[in-house]
């Protein structure tokens, strides 16, 4: 597994020199016992570990959005084919689309989960830059997608479970893509996913970027990584329409309101899961067991709901989002809003 010190977020910088201090301390008591001498640095290694350790939830605790985006694509993160080593117990791949071919940026393939089997879909990115540019960074073709809607299909004829991992800064933007039908891909996901007739529960891992990311995040439940991202379209897009300069990016993550705990409180979301101290690129392992436990504890949920009853409660989830309410003007103070004119009431009763 990657060091972590490999790649130092900026606000990341008290936390590595106390690990500095921290391993100097450890390494002098392992000389000093390996002496044959007593060491006076135990305590002291003891409270330094803990002070690390509270320095480390104060600063995860008050990351801000842009801070979550940059944590989101740390180049240490634990991906999606780290995931299906560490959450399930047996993994078979399956290629293609029977149409164009087979996108390396979606992995799709049977799996055991505990004493489940599923039908596994998710976003790959790539570790090196030969992987990266393989899996196009995690932008899906229409293939892709294509391919994870054909599975999915099988898996509603087995009667499968659907697990999906996002983590994609968007589906691929060229011109190649669209020649192939990118948008129409990924509305149709969208509509058969609504009304396919199996358990789905989703994931974002890493990034949620755009339509690249709702082309395989329709389901029963959908939970976020801590430390991730949600959103209509990557801050760097929204800083380069709204500000017409991606140097914005930061101002437009705050204004975005994409985060797991944004999400979770508009109820888009239905669980925050949480991450390791200082991130899932710091301990895969403990990343891995708490999205584990969080896929079989929805799964046994929801495969014991009839399924008809679970495809209205989908229905009906999807139905919410963005319902919003408006509070009456009660200030006497403050003006109504202007009448509409002729033009204007006939367009709004139209």
């Amino acid at each position: 597994m990657p060091s972590p010190t490999e790649y130092r977020l900026p606000f990341e910088a008290s936390i590595y020199d106390m690990e500095a201090r921290l391993g100097e301390m450890e390494n002098q008591y392992a000389r000093d016992r390996g002496a044959g001498g007593a060491s006076k640095i135990g305590d002291q290694i003891r409270r330094l570990r803990r002070e690390l350790a509270s320095l480390k939830r104060e600063i995860y605790s008050q990351l801000d959005p842009w801070q979550v985006v940059q944590v989101s694509r740390h180049p240490q993160r634990p991906q999606t084919r780290d995931y299906l080593e560490l959450v399930f117990e047996e993994f078979l791949e399956l290629h293609g689309d029977r149409a164009v071919g087979d996108d390396k940026a979606v992995v799709t393939g049977l799996a055991n989960l505990d004493d489940m089997k599923v039908m596994f879909v998710g976003h790959q990115k790539g570790k090196n830059l030969a992987e990266r540019t393989a899996c196009h960074f995690g932008c899906a073709h229409p293939e892709g997608y294509r391919k994870a809607l054909l599975k999915m299909r099988f898996a509603a004829k087995f009667g499968l479970p659907v697990v999906s991992f996002i983590d994609t800064p968007g589906a691929y933007p060229g011109i190649s893509a669209e020649e192939r039908g990118q948008a129409a891909i990924i509305a149709e996901s969208l509509m058969e996913m609504s009304q396919i007739r199996t358990p789905i529960v989703c994931v974002v891992i890493g990034e949620g970027g755009s339509g690249g990311a709702l082309g395989i995040g329709i389901g029963d439940r959908l939970g976020m990584l801590e430390h991730t991202y949600y959103s209509v379209i990557s801050p760097e897009g929204c800083a380069s329409i709204l500000w017409k300069g991606s140097e914005f990016a930061p101002k437009a993550a705050a204004a975005l309101k994409f985060t797991s705990r944004d999400l979770h409180r508009f109820g888009i979301i239905d669980e925050v899961i949480p991450e390791p101290l200082g991130g899932a690129h710091r301990d895969h392992r403990e990343a891995a067991a708490n999205l584990k436990g969080f896929l079989v504890r929805q799964l046994r949920e929801i495969k014991a709901t009839p399924l008809d009853r679970l495809m209205d409660l989908r229905y009906e989830k999807y139905r919410k989002i963005g319902v919003f309410t408006e509070q009456a003007n009660e200030d006497p103070a403050t003006p109504a809003p202007a009448s509409l004119n002729g033009k204007q009431e006939a367009a709004r009763t139209a």
